[in-house]
């Protein structure tokens, strides 16, 4: 990408390289019927192969440290990397495989792909709207996509729970994925 400022998903092509500082993989999930608890993932590694004149030639690979979850609470941390959850010690990683890309518009396109954590593979559909491409000051053609769906983490045997007294569980089934990329052209 030679051009200073990049307007449409339409006009993109290359290759990019996830920027993990500039990036967020977060999820957010209702707490005691009552709260929202936010979390992400901090250590994350991907590439995408764009081609908006022929989406179908599109690739992404995108690979999520699932040890690196961070939900500001150490307890709630740890537990989360427990089998009760992630089981990291014995699934390391969450991976995203691209598997269909359609362009929608100028500014979304529509990524399907498999989703695999803790050995489970689903697909999952992100509709992802284009925030634009620019030369940084840096002079690093960079792309940016923000993102968001809402899963069952049950679909991948995430089902630990507690009952409340009052009635419902601790920890909601739906699960809303938030994706920020930022991403540079290799």
């Amino acid at each position: 990408m030679s051009t200073a400022t990049v307007t449409s998903v339409k006009a993109l092509s290359g290759t990019y390289t996830l920027d993990p500082s500039h990036s967020r993989v977060g999820f957010v999930a209702r707490h005691a019927m009552v709260a929202k608890v936010r979390g992400a993932f901090n250590e994350v590694s991907g590439t995408a192969t764009i081609d908006g004149a022929h989406p179908e030639n599109s690739t992404l690979e995108v690979t999520i440290q699932a040890g690196s979850v961070d939900t500001r609470d150490a307890n709630r941390d740890g537990h989360l990397a427990s089998p009760d959850f992630f089981d990291v010690a014995t699934y390391p990683t969450i991976t995203f495989v691209g598997t269909s890309f359609v362009i929608v518009d100028d500014e979304t396109v529509e990524v399907t792909g498999d989703l695999t954590i803790k050995g489970i593979t689903n697909p999952v559909t992100v509709p992802f709207v284009f925030g634009g491409g620019a030369t940084d000051p840096f002079g690093n053609a960079r792309v940016g996509f923000e993102g968001q769906v809402v899963v069952n983490r049950k679909d991948w045997d995430l089902t630990w729970n507690a009952a409340l007294e009052a009635g419902g569980v601790l920890v909601s089934e739906k699960v809303t994925l938030e994706l920020e990329v930022s991403a540079v052209a290799s």
